[in-house]
């Protein structure tokens, strides 16, 4: 018997505020179980919602805390949906360089193209660690999946209101995520689900403008660098730079300008 056992890591939970309140039913309770985003988390990637809304997630229970009550965290090692770092970043150059760009359309036809599956995640177990905690009741749950939330339920722990992330923190090039998850089924709050037609008009930045953006960043370190070593016109290392220009006054001053 062949088994395939996902690359799914253990779990870190982050409580904040008196964590004897989280059985307690009649005190504000917050949570938000995130799965582990390399990209975004730790880097800072656009291209999806991960580290907005741990962010926004952990603002939430801070103010549960702050309230009397609590607020739960719970981190999991589950990276790429469980399919692993390698195959997310895969998935992600296949959306940059298909044929007319990244679009909410095809966003998860990507991945079944690569991984063969959309999802490798058991959420049937996910609630465990809550249950540990002795979670009957979340006041705030910070998460727009429909299968987070159907298991979280489905384990007898009541769910009053669901959080989607607010519209000013989704950043330009994530649109493509959260326009194709809540076409989907993702619990939408207030923001309009689009048709399948209107999801083509939903498209992410080209691998192409992506190449630009870091040559311009290049570009930028490199004009920095020779305005560093060009301190007092360069002439302490044989370098001289002239910077007799004009600029627009609508224009901000240049690197050398400010300089």
């Amino acid at each position: 018997l062949e088994i395939f056992l996902p690359p799914i890591g253990g779990c870190t939970v982050l409580i904040f505020g008196d964590e004897a309140s989280i059985p307690d039913t009649s005190r504000p309770l917050v949570v938000r179980v995130h799965d582990e985003c390399n990209g975004s988390d730790v880097f800072g990637s656009d291209i999806c919602t991960c580290r907005p809304y741990l962010l926004h997630g952990i603002e939430e229970c801070v103010r549960a805390a702050q309230a009397g009550g609590a607020g739960v965290i719970v981190y999991n090692r589950k990276e790429g949906r469980a399919l692993g770092e390698v195959t997310k970043f895969m998935v992600y150059n296949a959306r940059k360089r298909q044929a007319g760009g990244d679009s909410a359309q095809n966003y998860f036809k990507r991945t079944r193209q690569i991984a063969g599956v959309e999802d490798m995640r058991f959420q049937e177990l996910m609630p465990d660690p809550l249950l540990w905690l002795g979670v009957r009741k979340i006041d705030r749950f910070i998460s727009m999946s429909d299968m987070k939330y159907d298991a979280v339920v489905g384990a007898g722990i009541e769910i009053v209101t669901r959080v989607d992330i607010p519209e000013e923190l989704i950043p330009a090039d994530a649109k493509v995520e959260i326009d194709a998850k809540m076409y989907a089924g993702y619990y939408a709050g207030d923001k309009q689900v689009k048709s399948w037609e209107e999801l083509n008009q939903t498209v992410g930045r080209k691998a192409a403008d992506d190449e630009a953006a870091a040559a311009a960043a290049a570009a930028k370190a490199a004009a920095r660098a020779a305005i560093a070593g060009g301190k007092n016109g360069g002439r302490e290392n044989g370098l001289h730079l002239s910077f007799d220009h004009e600029h627009d006054p609508a224009d901000a001053p240049c690197l050398p300008c400010e300089e």
